[in-house]
C-alpha cells in the first residue's frame, strides 16, 4: 500500500500520522486505529501456529490525542487449548483502552448437522461500482463498495469494505490485523439514522469463528436497539467465501456534532 499509514514506529512507540485522526475531534484517534493496534500487538507478540483469535473486546473509554502509543500485553491463560491475552493501550502515559483476547486451537468440527443462518447472496465487491461520495471512505481511510441501503436511509444495510493504508509502516495488514481495524465500522453501520450518526461506541466485540480470506470484508446490519441513550448494533461479517463472525458495539448517545473530515 502507498498511502500513508496510521503509526509509524520509534523503537517501541508507536507515532499516530494524521491519517488516524478520528471524526469527532480532529485531534484525537479514530476508534478503528485503537482497535486495530491493540490487535496488531496481540497477534505478533502471542499469536502462533494453529491458534485463532475467535474473540477480541475492547473497551475504549478516552479519547487518545496524537502523542506516542505503548501497547503493554500479558498472558492470563496459556493452555493447551485456549490462551487469553491482555492489552493496554497507552497514549502519553495514560490508559486510554484495553483489550482482552482469547485465542483458541483449531480442531476438527463434532459429526452432525447443526443449523447456521444462510450465506448472504451479494454481488462481489469486483462487481459493484466504486461510490462517487467520498465520504463513504472518510476521504481516504477505506473504500467500500455499497450493496443495499446508505448512511441516512432507514433499512437493510450491507456493504464491502477493504482498506487502503497499512496500519503500521512496514508491517502489511494479516487477516486478523485486517478485520479488527476494519470491526469498529459496526458502530456507525449499525447506528446511524435518518439524522446521521448520533451514537458514540464505548467498545468492540469481535467475533471471528475464522480469519478472512481475501482484502474485502462484508458487513450486514442485523440489530439496532436503543433505550435512555445507550444503543447496541450488531452487524455479521463476510468475506468473498462466505460468514467469519460477527461485530457488536455498545454505544452512548453524543451530543458533540461530528467534526467534518478534511480530505488526507
Amino acid at each position: 500500500m502507498t498511502n500513508q499509514p496510521f503509526f509509524t514506529r520509534d523503537r517501541d512507540a508507536f507515532i499516530p500520522t494524521q491519517a488516524a485522526s478520528g471524526p469527532w475531534d480532529p485531534k484525537s484517534l479514530h476508534g478503528r486505529v485503537i482497535i486495530g493496534l491493540l490487535a496488531f500487538v496481540i497477534e505478533a507478540r502471542h499469536g502462533g501456529e494453529g491458534l485463532v483469535p475467535a474473540r477480541l473486546t475492547v473497551d475504549m473509554f478516552r479519547l487518545p490525542g496524537f502523542a506516542p502509543i505503548e501497547v503493554k500485553s500479558r498472558v492470563i491463560r496459556d493452555g493447551l487449548r485456549i490462551k487469553v491475552v491482555e492489552a493496554e493501550f497507552i497514549s502519553g502515559g495514560v490508559s486510554m483502552a484495553r483489550a482482552s483476547c482469547q485465542l483458541l486451537r483449531k480442531t476438527e468440527n463434532p459429526e452432525g448437522r447443526v443449523w447456521s443462518p444462510p450465506n448472504w447472496e451479494v454481488p462481489a465487491p469486483a462487481e459493484i461500482p466504486a461510490p462517487t461520495d467520498p465520504r463513504l471512505g472518510m476521504n481516504g481511510k477505506w473504500t467500500t463498495r455499497p450493496i443495499v441501503g446508505a448512511m441516512g436511509t432507514v433499512g437493510p444495510r450491507r456493504l464491502w469494505m477493504s482498506e487502503v493504508r497499512d496500519l503500521v509502516e512496514g508491517a502489511a495488514l494479516t487477516p486478523f490485523v485486517r478485520v479488527a481495524v476494519a470491526a469498529d465500522f459496526a458502530s456507525p453501520f449499525a447506528n446511524a439514522g435518518d439524522h446521521g450518526l448520533g451514537y458514540i461506541n464505548s467498545d468492540v466485540t469481535l467475533y471471528l469463528h475464522r480469519l478472512p480470506e481475501q482484502e474485502w470484508i462484508g458487513f450486514d446490519v442485523v440489530n439496532h436497539h436503543a433505550t435512555d441513550g445507550i444503543a447496541i448494533g450488531e452487524c455479521y461479517l463476510y468475506d468473498q467465501r462466505g460468514p467469519i463472525g460477527t461485530s457488536t458495539v455498545a454505544a452512548l448517545a453524543q451530543r458533540k456534532p461530528m467534526a467534518k473530515t478534511p480530505p488526507p
